[in-house]
């Protein structure tokens, strides 16, 4: 079977076509995982580094690579911040179902409902309507709140691997000095753990009450994040 070469040509630049509209349709979701795995690298990239300049400070030999991704050193850097993202995510998406601010655009409008109110189980069923929406019972009480559910979920893993790395960071710092080792358990009842989670929680929710509140006065043109700019001040996001 022939394909004359125009025919081969449409195809090809559907398929282009079809790609750049993909990209372009998720380009958001897209550029912030490229920066995330670009800085994840170079956290681990410095932090191995630093690591390795600790150990030869107390006499130690030098950890490869992969050991480091492995130790309590770079797990407890990591989820304890990651913890953080989570507990403000989820936090803030529960907190804006009950809580406003007047004239912000991340609050919903005072004194009138809006469609993320709307109970699904009234809703007019069609072919995109979301399975667990057409499926009902418990099923749609999880997905209706699945939102939440997910990143308290995550904030819980985070939260323990966070625990599991600082023990072991902990430990090792402790052999090294000639003292014994601790539990994840034993290492959540430290004073330390608690001011890891403590110094991140308290900037992700002072970064969540300045956007609330900023957003009441400032505007960025194009941003779904803001208000139009002609908005009068007291008017509230919807």
């Amino acid at each position: 079977m022939t394909h004359d070469a125009g025919t081969v040509g449409r195809r090809a630049s559907t398929r282009s076509g079809g790609a750049a509209r993909w990209l372009h349709e998720h380009a958001l979701f897209l550029v912030c995982m490229a920066v995330f795995v670009l800085c994840l690298a170079g956290m681990a990239a410095s932090g191995f580094q630093v690591a390795n300049e600790e150990r030869l400070d107390h006499g130690a030999g030098p950890l490869a690579l992969g050991d480091y991704l492995r130790s309590g050193q770079f797990i407890e850097a990591t989820f304890e911040n990651w913890e953080s993202e989570f507990l403000q995510m989820g936090a803030y998406v529960v907190l804006t179902i009950f809580l406003f601010q007047k004239g912000s655009s991340e609050s919903k409008p005072i004194g009138r409902r809006t469609p993320q109110d709307d109970d699904p189980r009234t809703a007019e069923l069609g072919p995109g309507t979301p399975w667990p929406v057409r499926r009902g019972g418990l099923v749609l009480v999880l997905y209706e709140n699945s939102l939440a559910i997910f990143f308290f979920v995550l904030f819980g893993l985070s939260f323990w691997l966070h625990a599991v790395g600082g023990a072991e960071a902990y430990s090792e710092e402790q052999r090294l000095h000639g003292s014994p080792g601790i539990s994840a358990w034993e290492y959540l009842g430290t004073a330390q753990f608690w001011f890891e989670s403590m110094q991140n929680w308290q900037s992700e929710f002072l970064a969540v009450a300045a956007i609330v509140g900023a957003s009441v006065y400032l505007r960025q043109r194009g941003s779904p994040e803001s208000k139009p700019v002609a908005t009068p001040h007291h008017e509230t996001g919807s």
